[in-house]
């Protein structure tokens, strides 16, 4: 079901690849559409600020990517949290466990991957994701891979999977968590939250959307297995539902 128009009173929450971002064959290569850095800021002007982006990159990846918009966005699915004004609300450290697990498995999943065509690994600083869209019959051998050095290291990580990635982040990282801290403070407080995502980790997102009477929206095919309430067919159709935003 198509969500209803957002109007300006709402808290909106976007996640970027696969939502905002047609997902490219590495995350360096995805384009940007020249005017989505103006729809954003007018998105965010609309509403007091109340608008952020939530997605699994870094900030500084996505500072990069619309400029000279530098609005209030969670990067790292929530490892990194920046309020509208620029301070950081979170993200100053991954806590001493988490942070060590990374260090420790950073070379191992390069060796692993730089011996397996097809296998990328991203390196987030925080994170660590191995990207098989260049080798996608590996899903199972990935996966089996990322949970078994899961293991190793104990309860100070977790493993997410998306659209031909998995990723490992700290425990305590979710969009879910950094949804609640944003609805938390102004001015996204008291608003009715929407969150637009395309991914499985997005489902956490949804779910706390839903939790608070929200508009949860999913992007692209909408299974059974998704939390989302509505959905939009593709990111073409979620940019005009959104430039369609300022009209209401």
């Amino acid at each position: 079901m198509r969500p209803p128009p957002l109007d300006r009173a709402s808290a909106l929450f976007v996640d970027v690849d696969g939502t905002l971002l047609e997902i490219a064959p590495r995350p360096e290569l995805v384009q940007v559409p020249h005017a989505l850095p103006e729809l954003l800021a007018r998105l965010a002007a609309e509403r007091g600020g109340a608008m952020a982006l939530v997605s699994g990159r870094r900030l500084a990846d996505l500072n990069r990517l619309f400029s000279p918009w530098r609005g209030a966005a969670a990067g790292l699915h929530g490892a990194e949290i920046r309020r509208p004004d620029g301070r950081c609300l979170r993200g100053e450290n991954a806590g001493d466990a988490a942070a060590a697990a990374i260090d420790r498995l950073r070379p191992r999943l390069a060796d692993w991957a730089g011996r397996r065509p097809g296998i990328a690994l991203e390196d987030k600083g925080r994170t660590l994701a191995l990207h098989y869209r260049g080798a996608p019959a590996r899903a199972a051998e990935v996966s089996e891979f990322a949970a078994g050095l899961l293991r190793e290291v104990g309860g100070s990580l977790r493993l997410i999977a998306g659209k031909m990635v998995v990723e490992l982040l700290p425990r305590g990282c979710g969009k879910d968590g950094a949804i609640a801290a944003f609805l938390a403070e102004p001015p996204f407080c008291g608003r009715r939250p929407v969150f637009l995502g395309d991914d499985v980790t997005d489902e956490d997102g949804f779910a706390e959307i839903n939790r608070r009477g929200g508009l949860s929206v999913r992007v692209g095919a909408r299974g059974p297995e998704t939390a989302a309430a509505y959905a939009l067919p593709s990111v073409a159709a979620t940019l005009r539902w959104l430039a369609a935003a300022g009209l209401n």
